[in-house]
């Protein structure tokens, strides 16, 4: 079994990845940067050569391979579930924790982040909020459909979710 961590774009999945894999003594994939390493290109050079379905295609193959594993964290693209067939392999292979933040939460996250140039080009023609707010209102229910958990980031800090998680886990999984 495998955890994977769904939401939009700095709502914490790869914080809170590390956290928890460290928490269970698993091992913690980001998917993002398997799709990365295995293309030797960051996601906005990919998407600027191949388009978003390129990049949604690469992403299908790692999670593939990754629900054949057993006991790793993985901290997924924000747009993993936009694929249906994604849902459903996480689903058969795990627990999928849909991590939530505010719009404002998010723009302030992506804005202070260095990494966001090369690892969250723009989905849109959009200013930042705006994106924000179009994008998670069309993912909102497909967030909701793949998820077994919700967990907003904005309320607390990584240590306090992985120990919510944690306890989540062993009540229905007797994950230890």
């Amino acid at each position: 079994m495998n955890i994977y961590l769904i939401g939009y774009r700095c709502c914490g999945k790869t914080s809170l990845g590390l956290t928890l894999a460290g928490m269970l003594g698993w091992d913690f994939i980001d998917t993002d940067l398997e799709v990365t390493g295995n293309a030797a290109m960051d996601v906005a050079a990919i998407v600027a050569r191949e388009g978003w379905d390129g990049f949604r295609q690469r992403e299908k193959q790692v999670l593939w391979r990754v629900s054949r594993l057993d006991r790793k964290v993985v901290a997924t693209g924000g747009g993993i579930v936009v694929e249906k067939g994604n849902v459903a392999v996480m689903r058969e292979s795990g627990v999928v924790v849909w991590l939530k933040a505010s719009p404002e939460v998010i723009a302030r996250r992506m804005s202070s982040d260095p990494a966001t140039a090369a690892m969250r080009p723009a989905l849109t023609g959009l200013d930042l909020e705006t994106e924000i707010r179009n994008t998670l209102e069309r993912r909102r229910p497909l967030y909701a459909a793949a998820a077994d958990l919700e967990l907003d980031t904005g309320q607390a800090g990584v240590e306090e979710l992985g120990r919510r998680l944690s306890e989540f886990l062993v009540r229905i999984k007797n994950v230890q």
